[in-house]
């Protein structure tokens, strides 16, 4: 074992962040987002950072910041103290052998790991990830208010500030009428200024997405995010198949390898949402990738609404990338009233600059972390016993 390497100790707190306006899904809103974040000690005195971001707790799936705080604490941490954090495979195997699944509580410490070993080595992280082939992507927004007027209000500034042209519509909580009217209105709006991509996330069955996708492609949207649920790879098959003039892309349906392998076996779309957290880190989301390129499918850098420590990992590892791409959504940062690094990723002419300095490229503000961290808000769970009609702290 390489001892300047030797990981010391790790630590993992959640924060709560406000965002600067509520961000509408299909499955509910969130007015505030709560990122775990990881640090990480090595022995030679470096420290590195990595994050979890969940999207409105457990409803994306089924890890929250808390049983992602959980996880590390309890088991992670102790499977990694002592070892190698410059053995970035052998860490994701001593953790899947402490841990089943949680690939988001994975890929924060992972991420943390890697971020020490490249501050030690004064090397951007893309150096340690394959060398990067990008230097910047061209950055989408996500037009989530769910009001029309709003949305194209929001989408014109940003277009003028030169700051996105692709545009991405959360649809799928209203009936798929109404959103496809809301959709065409402001494709309407945007139409040879823009590029217009829906998320339906999962909440469409195979019947009403053969019914409305047409009439979205119509209106001119030419990627297509989740539309139907996670297990329903026979409908994301045939809509790849049949749907002219836009894009499938799988987000849910795809976080292992494993899946990857099977989306492009099966043909079941076009493109991958790639998301650090649900591969279960970096090194992982390269493998998905590399399934995608091998089999002609395109890939899109997603994100999970991570801070800028978050959305600078993906970018790192997202420069790595070749094969056909369709940008990244890694605009996390300007969606909360206040981040937690000293200055964030430039974004130029619609497209995100990657940060090249030591690591992610990007310095934690220590004092951001304390203002937020949940625990010095004394924002501790609350148990309801119903018998007793009280409340009392846990």
């Amino acid at each position: 074992m390489h001892s300047r390497f030797t990981i010391e100790r790790l630590q993992a707190r959640i924060l709560d962040i406000p965002t600067i306006r509520p961000h509408k899904l299909s499955f509910g809103s969130i007015s505030r987002q709560s990122p775990v974040i990881v640090q990480v000690w090595l022995k030679n005195g470096a420290t590195g950072f990595g994050e979890a971001a969940t999207i409105g707790g457990p409803s994306w799936n089924e890890e929250s910041p808390e049983s992602i705080l959980h996880a590390i604490d309890n088991y992670l941490a102790p499977a990694l103290i002592g070892q190698d954090a410059g053995g970035f495979e052998g860490a994701l195997a001593r953790m899947d052998k402490a841990c089943k699944g949680n690939a988001f509580a994975k890929s924060a410490v992972e991420m943390a790991l890697i971020d020490a070993v490249a501050r030690t080595l004064d090397l951007p992280a893309w150096q340690l990830l394959g060398g990067k082939v990008h230097q910047s992507l061209p950055l989408a927004w996500t037009l989530a208010s769910g009001d029309v007027e709003r949305d194209l209000q929001e989408a014109h500034l940003r277009l003028t500030q030169k700051r996105h042209r692709i545009f991405k519509m959360k649809i799928g909580a209203r009936a798929p009428e109404a959103d496809v009217a809301h959709v065409s209105q402001i494709a309407r709006s945007l139409q040879g200024k823009a590029t217009l991509t829906v998320d339906v996330n999962q909440a469409w069955d195979g019947n009403t997405a053969r019914r409305y996708l047409p009439q979205l492609v119509e209106a001119g949207v030419t990627l297509i995010e989740q539309p139907v649920a996670q297990w329903n790879v026979e409908a994301l098959k045939n809509l790849t198949a049949t749907l002219d003039g836009a894009l499938i892309m799988a987000d849910e349906t795809v976080c292992t390898p494993q899946d990857a392998m099977m989306l492009a076996r099966e043909k079941a779309s076009h493109v991958f949402s790639l998301k650090v957290a649900k591969h279960g880190g970096l090194i992982r989301t390269r493998k998905v990738a590399a399934i995608a390129e091998a089999a002609d499918i395109g890939w899109y850098g997603g994100t999970m609404l991570e801070t800028s420590l978050g959305s600078a990992a993906s970018a790192h590892v997202f420069s790595t990338l070749g094969g056909q791409h369709h940008g990244c959504e890694l605009f996390g940062p300007q969606l909360l009233v206040d981040d937690i690094v000293e200055q964030q990723m430039p974004i130029v002419d619609f497209e995100l600059r990657l940060p090249d300095g030591p690591g992610f490229g990007v310095d934690v503000s220590l004092a951001q972390l304390e203002r937020f961290d949940r625990a010095r808000q004394g924002l501790t769970a609350v148990h309801v016993d119903m018998a007793a009609h009280t409340t009392t702290p846990v």
